[in-house]
């Protein structure tokens, strides 16, 4: 009487089959883990770039420093920069007009480049 189950070839071709697909598979899922984390970073800058404006342009001066945009509430928080995963590591840049003090404009802290060949500071 024979039992019934799968053979060690059956198992040895499922096994393949699946190995096979994670190959197609997990290259494309980490590209697309790496392009939303770009376009995140994007739309951070955009958004904290608005917002040092927007204050500009109700103070009359620009922000001391990010924290500043949260205690007037145009943030609840500090956007996190996605490559660093952390928001301390934004780069202030301060006003070219040597007159003014604060925080004119934000860049990326993060090493390395976008998937393009910019690097992150000069988004």
């Amino acid at each position: 009487m024979r039992t019934r189950g799968f053979t060690l070839i059956e198992l040895l071709v499922v096994l393949a089959i699946i190995s096979l697909l994670l190959t197609v598979a997990l290259p494309r899922y980490f590209g697309s883990v790496e392009k939303s984390k770009e376009v995140a970073l994007k739309e951070n800058l955009k958004v904290l770039r608005i917002s040092i404006d927007k204050f500009y342009g109700d103070k009359g001066e620009y922000p001391a420093g990010l924290a500043d945009l949260v205690t007037h509430r145009y943030f609840n928080k500090v956007p996190v920069d996605p490559i660093t995963e952390s928001a301390s590591t934004w780069q202030l840049v301060t006003p070219q007009d040597r007159e003014k003090s604060g925080v004119a404009d934000v860049r990326s802290g993060a090493k390395g480049s976008t998937r393009d060949g910019i690097p992150y500071g000069q988004l």
